[in-house]
């Protein structure tokens, strides 16, 4: 079975890229993939590039092209949780996106013929990537918190503390709080959805979506995230396996 790590950027995809045995390159949608095993899985990673566009197009291409059985999804995101701190983790239960309004032909955050306004993430596989998560803060000896629940995305870049407590808030109001907010995730949740993938997503606390997010982001992904990823998605591999019992 192959399995599709898609990441958020281009550093956390680098040292993922370097563990792989036998790397084989392939260019498609203008978009580069690297194909090779991971502790003995046959993977397929991908830069998912930014914005529900482009990863919704790249996750297509993933499916369609490299036959990807599962999906897994590392990022980083903006905490707007109550709890949610800069070097937490979220692992996503489930998807909605906060910039999607069809009203007043559908409900606010409703997604047009879907009859839903959000997109669950596979049970089994988030229950995995919570152990993963779990497990890889330890092996990096970090006393982060790992949160589950629902994430936001959407087409902006959330740094200003004021949008970012209005957007928790109109949430919130219809029923849906977030732990996060991000550009990606719910289109690949979507895509996932449509061909009947598996899918799983962590994202790693970059900053709090407030003032400071412009100053904190650039340099919380040199230093920190690639190493969460690449600790979370080392123990997620080697954890698919293991055999059931």
């Amino acid at each position: 079975m192959t399995t599709a790590i898609l990441s958020a950027l281009a550093e956390e995809q680098q040292g993922l890229i370097d563990l792989l045995r036998e790397p084989r390159r392939v260019t498609r949608a203008g978009r580069e993939f690297w194909l090779g095993e991971l502790h003995g899985t046959p993977v397929v990673l991908a830069f998912s590039r930014i914005g529900k566009v482009a990863a919704a197009t790249t996750t297509t291409t993933l499916i369609e092209a490299f036959g990807a059985q599962r999906l897994v999804f590392t990022g980083v995101a903006g905490g707007i949780g109550p709890g949610v701190q800069v070097g937490d983790v979220v692992v996503a239960s489930e998807f909605v996106q906060h910039d999607m309004d069809a009203s007043p032909l559908f409900p606010r955050y409703q997604i047009p013929l879907y009859d839903r306004e959000r997109f669950a993430c596979d049970i089994a596989l988030g229950d995995a990537l919570l152990a993963a998560s779990r497990a890889g803060l330890e092996s990096l000896a970090l006393p982060a918190t790992v949160h589950h629940g629902l994430i936001a995305s959407g087409d902006r870049f959330v740094s200003a503390a004021e949008e970012a407590r209005a957007l928790h808030a109109a949430l919130s109001a219809a029923g849906h709080p977030p732990l996060a907010v991000e550009m990606e995730g719910a289109a690949v949740a979507q895509v996932c959805h449509d061909y009947g993938i598996p899918f799983a997503a962590v994202r790693t606390i970059s900053d709090r979506a407030d003032d400071t997010a412009h100053v904190d982001f650039p340099k919380f992904v040199t230093e920190v995230a690639s190493r969460y990823a690449l600790a979370i998605i080392d123990e997620f591999v080697r954890g698919l396996n293991v055999p059931k019992r």
